[in-house]
Order: C-alpha cells, then structure tokens, then sequence
C-alpha cells in the first residue's frame, strides 16, 4: 500500500481513473451528528448492534429497539447533508462516479444530490411489514409511536448509530409498538439489512455490474469491517482494479491499497470536489470528453 501524503495524490487517481465505484461508510456522516460504530483500528465502540434473528424472534428486544428509535430518530431524521456528501454529489456531476455504493441507511448522499446511488443496507427513513410487505415512511410511525407511547417522549438520551439512541436500566415491557396500518397485525421493521440478515441479491448483482463498468474503487470512511462492502474491495482487487481510500484508521482492505488519505473524509472530499470544479486544462482528453459527455 502507498500512504498518500496529500490530497493532490488522491486527485491524480481520480484524474487517472474516470469512472470510479465509490464506497462509503459511516465516516461520511459523523460530522452531522451521526455516530459510527468502530474505533481507529476498526473495533467496536459499543455493544454490536442487535441482530435480524434477536429482532424478529423476540418480541421483548423489538420493544426495546423502537423504544431506542423513538429517542435516536430526532438526530437521525433530522439530519441534513454534510461537506463529504455535497463532494461527492459534485463528483459525480463532474462525471467522475459509476457507482456510489452505500453502507450508510441514513439516505443523506441522495438528499445531497448523488443519483447514481445504490443503498446496500436499505434506508432507515422506510418501514416494512414482515407480513404483508407494505413500506410506510418513518416518520409516520415515529407519530404513532409518540402517540402510544407519551411517557417516553421526555425522555433524553445520547444519539448511538442508524438512529439508535443509548437508553439503558430501564423497563421496555410497556412499551406500545404498533403492528402494521395495511394489514391489520404484521410486524414492522425498518427497511435495513440488520447484522445476520443478508443483502437482497438484486443489489448485490447491481453492484457487481456497475463495478464490471468501473475502471477504479473509491473508498470513503469505511473501516470495511463488514464483509458485504468489503467483498466489492476484494472483487476490484482480483479484477485487477486499483483501489483507494480516504479513511481515518485501520480499514480490512489496507493490504490491497493503491492509496490510502489517512484524513477526515469531509475535508478530503471537499478539497477534491473544488480542485476538480477547476478548469480541466490539465485532464488528458480523453478524460474531458468524457467528463464533457455524462
């Protein structure tokens, strides 16, 4: 792996390599109010979040996850884009980005302008019937669950990751979660990949298309700890594709690095994002016409 030194090497691969498969992670959104899960060696911070089978096989830990929702939705849903999303909108503008692949289900790259966006892990501003399989916006349930559950509603507590918030020693069991408006008594989840639940293959296969199409792999604050972005890294790296990466700490892939900005991904992005808003007297041309094309 080569350490980049600055930004002007992570602007030359970009320059070098015009349609980039981004990767982005909860870096991207720290800087909003958004915590992250992992440390600067990529180890948890926290308790790991619960699982798909402890979700829908309990019903003692749904309450308790949407008693946590209810508190950590008012930093979630109120969240607005920051300097790392509006960069990368920008650079996918100037023409630069195949693919921009998201571990984040905190919707904020498509609210920043990016449309060329795949959200792997769903969207946490969704919910879905297990039942019956109606999505219903977030917000309308967050009104049901103030309504039902008006005791909680005072309560503070500190923002955790994916709208979660840090409630701990206290007693979920009356805690009233509504069962699905469409169907009468089907059980709602948010519209996320939850650890042990796997990703929906047509993503996947997405994914793998648009990276057949790319010519490089950008990763922007991810650790890679999870194996469903990771394995996208390890397909590049076999293709014979080049990879870098804006990340502060450890990432899994960091033997298979062209390039790695051991720098926050906001100040990153965006210095990239205004270098590239320049004047491409200095992009070969074939690289202009391309640029020029999208």
């Amino acid at each position: 792996m080569q350490a980049a030194a600055n930004v002007d090497a992570l602007l030359d691969f970009v320059r070098r390599h015009p349609r980039l498969f981004v990767i982005t992670g909860a870096g991207c959104s720290t800087e909003v109010g958004i915590p992250d899960y992992r440390d600067h060696n990529g180890e948890w911070k926290r308790p790991q979040p619960v699982t798909f089978q402890a979700f829908m096989g309990d019903e003692a830990t749904r309450r308790r996850y949407w008693a946590r929702s209810l508190l950590g939705w008012r930093v979630m849903g109120r969240a607005q884009p920051g300097s790392a999303h509006r960069a990368l909108a920008a650079l996918e503008a100037a023409g630069r980005i195949e693919l921009l692949l998201t571990q984040n289900v905190d919707g904020l790259h498509s609210a920043a302008g990016s449309q060329r966006t795949l959200d792997l892990h769903g969207r946490i501003d969704t919910v879905l019937c297990m039942d019956c399989g109606m999505r219903a916006p977030r917000t309308a349930l967050q009104h049901e669950l103030e309504r039902r559950n008006p005791g909680w509603v005072a309560l503070q507590a500190s923002a955790a990751p994916d709208g979660d918030a840090d409630l701990e020693g206290l007693d979920f069991g009356g805690f009233d979660v509504p069962s699905c408006a469409h169907c009468g008594n089907g059980l709602l989840k948010p519209d996320v990949v939850f650890f042990g639940e796997s990703v929906p293959r047509e993503r996947v296969e997405a994914a793998r298309a648009a990276l057949a199409r790319s010519q490089a792999v950008l990763v922007v604050g991810s650790s890679l700890m999870v194996y469903s972005g990771f394995r996208f890294v390890q397909a590049a790296a076999d293709a014979g594709l080049p990879v870098a990466a804006v990340n502060q700490g450890r990432t899994r892939a960091d033997g298979l690095l062209a390039l790695k900005l051991e720098q926050d991904a906001g100040t990153a992005l965006q210095a990239l994002a205004h270098a590239w808003a320049q004047p491409h007297a200095s992009v070969p041309a074939a690289v202009a016409g391309l640029v020029s094309g999208r």
